[in-house]
């Protein structure tokens, strides 16, 4: 199965290092940040882990819920979250899928055969409240995620849902945005964007970010 931004998260119901879980109601009316990692007991997963723990404060605050996966057993993952916990200074507080069927892996096309036949490559999907498929990222295995990034596209997601605007490259939470170019009427521009705008061209205006 490929998954495509737009579709919906498939559901599924798995047993994970705090118990058995159904998917989208362990998401309920939260985004969420479902990433994959190729085993328990790896060197970059276990960073990567680490770092989304620390992270707790930052998915909080945008209403993000975090969830891994790995084809590891739930067993397997309880030794793994001490470790994450010693080497990385932190506590593990969001689950762990135990995905030894590879049930969860087929569903989210996490294997990757010229990759490797058996282990799950470094994908990571956003998901909105409506369950929408928002952002696919895939790394190889031996490249941990950019975390900043990830915020930084949950902040894009959150701010264009809800305003008539685009984020530029390297688009910061609080820097200016670019409306979007189907908004001409000039009234319909006063209204939605009090603070003002600048034509760099008629296609490219950029205005202070609406929600700051």
């Amino acid at each position: 199965m490929t998954l495509r931004l737009g579709d919906i998260a498939p559901d599924f119901e798995q047993d994970s290092s705090v118990g058995k879980i159904k998917f989208h109601e362990f998401l309920g009316d939260s985004w969420g940040v479902l990433f994959s990692h190729p085993a328990d007991y790896t060197p970059v997963c276990t960073t990567e882990l680490g770092l989304t723990a620390k992270l707790k404060g930052e998915f909080e605050k945008r209403n993000v819920k975090a969830i891994a996966l790995s084809v590891d057993d739930a067993e397997s993952h309880k030794g793994w979250i001490n470790d994450i916990n010693e080497t990385q200074h932190t506590t593990v507080n969001f689950p762990i899928l135990a995905d030894g069927d590879r049930k969860v892996s087929q569903l989210y096309d996490m294997i990757h055969p010229n990759a490797s036949e058996t282990v799950t490559v470094r994908s990571l999907f956003v998901i909105d409240p409506k369950k929408k498929v928002r952002l696919i990222i895939t790394y190889p295995a031996s490249t941990g995620r950019n975390f900043d990034e990830i915020l930084r596209v949950i902040d894009s997601l959150q701010l264009t849902d809800n305003y008539s605007v685009a984020t530029p490259g390297n688009w910061k939470d609080g820097e200016d945005v670019v409306i979007v170019p189907s908004i001409k009427d000039e009234a319909v521009l006063k209204e939605k964007f009090p603070k003002g705008y600048k034509v760099v061209r008629p296609y490219l205006r950029m205005t202070p970010q609406p929600n700051k």
